[in-house]
């Protein structure tokens, strides 16, 4: 339960900082600007103080670094605040971190192809195009290209790897110009959303993700229906969400991933909860029943990039955020 109320803070920065801009002085629907940031400095403030050794590891039932998933993404939410609100201190705790980790990623490993341990180099990237250090690039850029040196493509086999490590693909095409990180990311989602499991992970006709192969058809709830985690299929809109934003205007994935993301929205409005809440299972209300607070916060997240974007209406979608 500790971890699960730390994964919540780490995922409520980032929602909240989606929200701000959908927040001008004729919103009712929403607080107020100045107060979402100033909880937004206040939630990531708990953090720092309750962190303040970037390279504590991390011990529950068992051992990690400090450069894991769980950590790397509470840095994805830090880098976007700091880009709104330019702190100092908020720079200065990330590359305290980097440099902790001498920029490579989970202890020591470079040529990793697990996406957990890729995730921090989101986080390196995003400081590299602050001071472009070639040594905050180094590592992250030798992982992904050693995994593109072959022909592989099926890494991705849970849902969350593509939160993990399509925004570093997508991040290496940017600052490199070449086109081949795009292409190998768009080759490996394909393989994760239509051939994983046999059929793939994502169910079109339903606008879900089976969580991985084990939770393809025919497994099912306890009520029957397919099973559709809540944090898997958050991982994937924020994958969506920050890919979108990467890929450069124009680009040939782009309506793929533009559809798949119309579709997620759409079925996730259907299963909201009345308090406003998504369940832990999506078509399951009894499974683990209760509201489930790190998919919500993706799915709000996800959602109000879209409205302001553009992309999806606001008289539909702003109630729901």
């Amino acid at each position: 339960m500790k971890m699960l109320i730390e994964h919540a803070r780490l995922f409520l920065l980032p929602t909240l900082l989606i929200l701000l801009p959908a927040c001008g002085p004729g919103s009712q629907e929403l607080m107020p600007r100045d107060e979402i940031l100033e909880t937004m400095t206040r939630t990531n403030a708990y953090f720092m103080e309750k962190w303040p050794d970037v390279g504590k590891r991390l011990v529950t039932d068992r051992d990690r670094a400090s450069n894991i998933w769980t950590r790397a993404v509470y840095y994805e939410g830090l880098m976007e605040l700091y880009r709104l609100d330019p702190r100092p201190a908020y720079y200065d705790y990330a590359v305290r971190w980097g440099e902790f980790h001498e920029w490579n990623l989970r202890d020591g490993e470079t040529y990793t192809r697990n996406a957990d341990n890729q995730c921090a180099g989101q986080t390196y990237l995003d400081l590299f195009l602050i001071d472009p250090q070639p040594g905050r690039m180094y590592y992250i850029k030798a992982s992904i290209d050693s995994m593109m040196a072959t022909d592989k493509i099926d890494d991705w086999d849970w849902i969350d790897a593509l939160q993990m490590a399509m925004p570093v693909f997508a991040r290496l095409g940017v600052i490199t110009g070449d086109n081949a990180y795009f292409d190998r990311m768009h080759a490996m989602y394909l393989f994760t959303r239509n051939e994983h499991g046999e059929n793939g992970l994502y169910n079109p006709e339903e606008g879900l993700w089976w969580r991985d192969a084990d939770y393809d058809p025919p497994y099912t709830d306890p009520n029957g229906e397919d099973c559709y985690w809540s944090r898997g299929n958050g991982w994937v809109l924020a994958a969506l969400v920050r890919v979108i934003d990467l890929l450069p205007e124009g680009h040939p994935c782009m309506e793929e991933y533009l559809s798949t993301y119309r579709q997620m929205c759409e079925a996730l409005v259907k299963v909201q909860r009345k308090d406003g809440f998504w369940n832990v299972s999506l078509h399951d209300p009894g499974n683990y029943g209760g509201p489930e607070t790190t998919g919500t916060a993706l799915f709000v997240y996800g959602m109000a990039w879209g409205i302001n974007r553009g992309i999806l209406p606001a008289k539909e979608y702003l109630p729901v955020v």
